[in-house]
């Protein structure tokens, strides 16, 4: 019997090392966990472009002389500010010049030619009215008053023709001071010069037929900009004119812009099939003092489609498959059922299965953190 009572006591103290053991050293280290609490706040659904969108200029000119010529003059270069009218450039126009000055002589010979042809039609009316008054008093034979009718009519042909000739040489000047003007490019409107592609002494060519010839100026006004984006086909039905937007642009990383959506186009471009997508314009809100945005930037728009004010929202990261989420319940970690409403990559709108306050896992990148496991919780990095 003592054998036995011996036995049970090794027994009981066996159990006894194994039960602490299995609290102490053998117990299972919580999972450090880190936690969003469920709050209230806004919760918006929004779209982004499905590629990088692009800022332009609405006004922006690539202009070329029409006539060919030599540069004689180039005023401005990249980047100078220039006012509506402003030359910037002018080919050699001495030829041009001296067919101006040579049409005025022209319109000078003509006046000259129609005044003397003018005179000549006059003095031809006077000498009418003297050989009819003879004729009237049967002084004068009919054949040489139809000799004066008919020198009256010719000299007032002569008188015309000399007019008309006259305004054919005005309009020659006109001619050739429209020649003359298309030897200066001028700035179409206030702006600044984004690019100068020829240098003085050099030659430029007028565009031949359905050839055209590279720019040799580029003009924009910085203060027309706007940005254009390729949204996905699948949300063109949800992206309207109007709709307010979140703009971003790599030269300012840290920052956002507000803008409004100006311009949904009517069809889906195709060129490359694999990714279809509808070509929005979004019109920029007012900058920031200082903030300017260099048209050719590359540039995301985020479109808001709806915005709750007051919703009950969780951290998107924390939202597993099904709906699901994890929460620290006295140290373990327990799986809820959700039902989620708007969602963006922020945050994501909890109409049932949370109340406010409820403590949310936002680690789940390990597969150790699942239901029923126990935790702690650890501030973020």
């Amino acid at each position: 019997m003592r054998r036995w009572i011996i036995r049970a006591l090794i027994v009981a103290a066996l159990v006894a090392v194994f039960f602490v053991l299995k609290q102490t050293v053998l117990k299972p280290q919580p999972i450090p966990v880190t936690v969003a609490a469920a709050d209230v706040g806004p919760v918006e659904s929004t779209v982004t472009n499905s590629r990088a969108g692009t800022v332009r200029a609405q006004r922006r000119a690539k202009l070329s002389p029409e006539l060919g010529g030599q540069v004689a003059e180039l005023p401005f270069r990249e980047g100078d500010r220039v006012e509506e009218g402003a030359v910037l450039l002018r080919l050699d126009d001495r030829a041009q010049r001296a067919r101006l000055e040579l049409s005025r002589r022209d319109v000078q010979a003509a006046e000259a030619e129609g005044e003397r042809a003018c005179i000549t039609a006059d003095r031809a009316g006077r000498e009418l009215e003297r050989v009819q008054i003879l004729a009237d008093d049967d002084l004068l034979s009919p054949d040489m008053l139809d000799q004066s009718m008919t020198s009256k009519a010719a000299a007032d042909a002569a008188c015309t023709a000399a007019r008309a000739n006259q305004a054919r040489a005005e309009a020659a000047v006109v001619v050739a001071r429209t020649e003359l003007d298309k030897m200066t490019l001028r700035a179409p409107f206030a702006g600044i010069v984004a690019e100068v592609s020829i240098e003085l002494g050099e030659w430029t060519t007028p565009s031949p037929p359905a050839l055209p010839v590279p720019p040799v100026v580029d003009v924009l006004d910085p203060g027309s900009i706007y940005i254009s984006a390729p949204m996905d086909e699948v949300d063109s039905g949800r992206v309207q004119a109007g709709q307010e937007v979140r703009i971003t642009v790599d030269s300012h990383r840290d920052q956002s812009f507000p803008g409004r959506v100006s311009r949904v186009a009517p069809y889906v471009l195709d060129l490359q099939e694999q990714n279809r997508t509808v070509e929005i314009e979004v019109e920029i809100h007012q900058l920031p003092e200082g903030v300017t945005f260099l048209p050719g930037t590359s540039a995301d728009v985020e479109v808001i489609l709806e915005v709750h004010a007051e919703a009950l929202r969780i951290p998107t990261a924390a939202l597993m498959e099904g709906n699901r989420v994890l929460t620290v319940d006295d140290g373990v970690l327990t799986e809820r059922s959700i039902t989620p409403g708007l969602k963006n990559w922020d945050f994501t709108e909890v109409i049932a299965g949370l109340e406010a306050g409820d403590r949310i896992v936002t680690s789940l990148d390990r597969e150790e953190v699942k239901g029923g496991a126990a935790a702690e919780i650890v501030d973020a990095p």
